[in-house]
């Protein structure tokens, strides 16, 4: 009897710990990143300045990684447009980020002022991710600070995020494979290496680290403005395109002169081991690179003059009268260096080094200097030349681990690299006026595309600064061919 009631009691004992188990089981789901679609969603209203109106559904505070870093920042909102509800497995992703000044950026709500609003208008599914930047930062106690979002983590949240929609793409609306990203400034270099590094090994220790959706992180399409990229080598690249400004326009110190001129003498060497060719053969050399530069200025001058554009007299360019059977004006030619110093008149440009500044002749701090430094909040050089001039060491050189952070930022190190997948479809634009970075830059970017194969939509864009989401009728006509011809 006595045995019988001890079995008895470690029967019971047994299903105790086993329906224990089970609602464990329940309460804990395998998948933490699965979306329930059943989530509650509001109904919203977007109105345009034109009176145009587009109702959606809002889902918004979505975690998009299992191991929340930076509950500030790492969610997203994504937006279903009226049009979509019924049709929502093959209306394309359009993905907008708000990385600005490498900072970190919070997920937001659609605009009629830019191109969220407008691909609702269209009719795509609207995705707002939130990304962590070099001032996202969480307290640990005791008053240690960690500063979360330094180099490559911004790029690293948005792949989390793409993962994520792919991840769910079943129960989701919208296509994802179809996912048209765009960004502007530090954003448009957060496009570009969505568009150029998907899938690539090296950022995956980082996202393992979040607990990202074991998915693909490639794209569909990428608009870009004014992208900020290349970072090592923007220095040179700046000085070397603005220098003979530098005694007229830009009126630089003698110090600072002789900084620019140093910057300027190290493009030469990069820009010829880039191999590049124009698109019709012929090697990009430092010989003929501002030519080739030239070519894209009077194309985008020519365009501007077609649409009744006035021409600055200043501006450098060499118009000459149609004839009679081609009424209008033609852009004959452009002189360089006057155009370069009529830009510096409409907004001074930055002092030599633009970009790693920190330590070399003050201690300014910029952007680029707080994404390369450490979770402690301190700033750091991020190019062997400015370390050298911050710490009065001509040997110094960049760290091993700090040299592959600059190197994964950077969308030139992936187009043509076989572990990279890239999209085929780009929409570039740079303002013509544009002094935050030279644009000779996105013209390298656009060329090496060009030369692995792939068809960019570029050009500079006459009188335009720093900005981006412009000409969307442009834009989303591009992009609406895009999805048209991939249906077909």
């Amino acid at each position: 009897m006595k045995q019988t009631s001890q079995l008895y009691l470690k029967a019971c004992i047994l299903l105790i710990i086993l329906v224990s188990f089970a609602s464990k089981s329940i309460a804990q789901p395998d998948d933490p990143l699965k979306f329930n679609p059943d989530t509650k969603y509001t109904e919203k209203v977007l109105t345009f300045l034109d009176g145009r109106t587009v109702k959606y559904r809002a889902y918004e505070h979505i975690f998009y990684v299992a191991n929340v870093a930076d509950s500030v920042y790492q969610y997203l909102n994504f937006y279903v447009p009226e049009q979509a509800f019924q049709n929502n497995k093959r209306t394309p992703i359009f993905l907008k980020t708000n990385v600005g000044g490498f900072m970190a950026s919070e997920a937001s709500g659609p605009s009629n002022k830019d191109a969220s609003g407008r691909a609702l208008l269209e009719g795509y599914v609207l995705v707002i991710p939130g990304a962590r930047g070099w001032n996202s930062k969480i307290s640990k106690g005791d008053g240690i600070i960690i500063f979360t979002g330094r180099a490559p983590q911004a790029i690293v949240d948005l792949k989390a995020a793409i993962r994520y929609l792919r991840h769910n793409d079943a129960v989701m609306p919208g296509d994802a494979e179809q996912i048209i990203t765009d960004g502007t400034s530090a954003g448009g270099a957060m496009s570009s290496l969505l568009g150029a590094s998907g899938n690539y090994p090296g950022y995956q220790p980082y996202l393992d680290a979040l607990g990202a959706a074991k998915e693909r992180d490639d794209v569909f399409a990428v608009v870009v403005f004014c992208p900020i990229v290349d970072l090592d080598h923007a220095d040179i690249a700046y000085e070397w395109l603005y220098k003979g400004t530098n005694t007229k326009a830009r009126a630089l110190s003698t110090e600072q002169i002789d900084i620019s001129n140093e910057l300027a003498s190290l493009y030469p060497a990069y820009l010829n081991s880039l191999k590049l060719k124009m698109p019709d053969g012929t090697l990009i050399t430092d010989n003929n690179f501002k030519d080739y530069i030239k070519s894209f200025l009077i194309r985008s001058a020519q365009r501007a003059r077609n649409e009744g554009a006035d021409m600055p007299a200043d501006a450098g360019l060499k118009m000459n009268t149609g004839f009679r059977s081609s009424p209008g004006e033609f852009v004959l030619d452009i002189d360089l260096d006057t155009y370069l110093n009529y830009v510096v008149t409409k907004r001074a440009l930055k002092t030599p080094p633009a970009f790693d500044k920190y330590g070399v002749l003050n201690k300014d701090t910029p952007p680029e200097n707080n994404e390369f430094g450490n979770e402690k909040g301190e700033p750091g050089n991020f190019t062997d030349y400015s370390l050298r001039k911050a710490t009065n060491n001509p040997s110094a050189t960049i760290a091993a681990e700090l040299k592959e952070r600059v190197f994964l930022l950077n969308p030139m190190n992936f187009i043509g690299a076989s572990k990279a997948t890239i999209t085929h479809n780009w929409y570039i634009r740079n303002g013509a006026l544009d002094r935050d970075a030279a644009f000779s830059i996105s013209i390298t970017l656009y060329t090496k595309l060009i030369n692995n194969g792939y068809n960019p939509n570029y050009a500079l864009a006459w009188n335009r600064s720093h900005m981006g989401d412009y000409n969307l009728d442009e834009v989303f006509g591009w992009i609406n061919q895009l999805v048209k011809s991939n249906r077909n």
